[in-house]
């Protein structure tokens, strides 16, 4: 039997729109307020920088992200999915470590060499080289060079984010999942299993693609730190991911935002 649709002013419009004004009430605004797109995924890193008295690190993921997968940062060199909690420093970066673990003068790409992540500054290290990446942060310079970058991939939302899948099947960028020296060589996983969360609210089924996220994800980013392996299903809510939890893990913050309902909510309503 079909629905009928409510009139307005009936219950149940009235209810989805106060639990639309409870979770945003209740939930971090950024995960649901478009984040310009230059600045998505921007982390500082300032642990040990006031002690070697200079800027912090400005580190932006769409730099990186059109030439590597999250897996591979994540899991193969070993950065934490926590802001604050990898502890990089100089000595793990000349030691080969996180950022070094590419930036080190000998790596390549696209036929050019990668420069060094750190040098040592007692040795005469020219400032300049240091200032690549410890810096104050000009917001219109990073916006000019994302535009730049941006340029001919395709643009999705209110706010003209990457949509990186699109970009990923179209072959326009094609990021890389393995580290000479850092990474195990494995087979290919096959797990391209659609999976059909349900709602328990006005909106529609989410349907989740195991293929669409291993291609960046693999499944170690996912399981089991984020989503414990176990059978039956497992209740998430809005408030629980506008707050970081499961899938807010990512979306909100370097993923596209929770504001854009139907990129999940795709499946007709029962």
């Amino acid at each position: 039997m079909s629905r009928r649709p409510s009139p307005a002013g009936s219950p149940a419009p009235r209810r989805a729109l106060a639990a639309l004004a409870l979770l945003a009430a209740a939930a971090p605004a950024r995960a649901w307020s478009p984040v310009a797109p230059a600045d998505q995924g921007r982390v500082v890193l300032e642990t040990f920088t006031p002690r070697a008295k200079m800027a912090p690190v400005q580190f932006d993921h769409w730099r990186h992200r059109a030439r590597h997968t999250c897996r591979l940062c994540h899991v193969d060199v070993g950065f934490a999915m926590t802001a604050g909690d990898t502890r990089v420093s100089a000595a793990t970066n000349q030691g080969g470590f996180h950022c070094g673990a590419c930036h080190d003068g000998k790596a390549t790409w696209r036929g050019k060499a990668i420069f060094a992540a750190c040098g040592d500054r007692a040795a005469g290290e020219a400032e300049g080289r240091c200032q690549r990446c410890h810096a104050r942060g000009d917001a219109e310079q990073r916006r000019r060079d994302f535009e730049a970058f941006a340029e001919g991939l395709p643009r999705r939302g209110s706010a003209g984010e990457v949509d990186w899948e699109e970009a990923e099947l179209r072959g326009l960028v094609r990021p890389a999942d393995f580290v000479e020296g850092v990474s195990i060589p494995r087979k290919a996983l096959k797990m391209e299993k659609d999976v059909s969360l349900r709602s328990h609210g006005w909106m529609s089924d989410v349907l989740f693609s195991h293929k669409k996220h291993a291609i960046w994800n693999g499944c170690e980013v996912c399981h089991p730190d984020i989503f414990p392996n176990q059978k039956g299903e497992v209740r998430r809510t809005m408030l629980q991911i506008s707050s970081g939890e499961a899938c807010g893990a990512c979306h909100g913050k370097v993923a596209f935002g929770l504001g854009d309902c139907a990129r999940c909510h795709v499946k007709p309503v029962r």
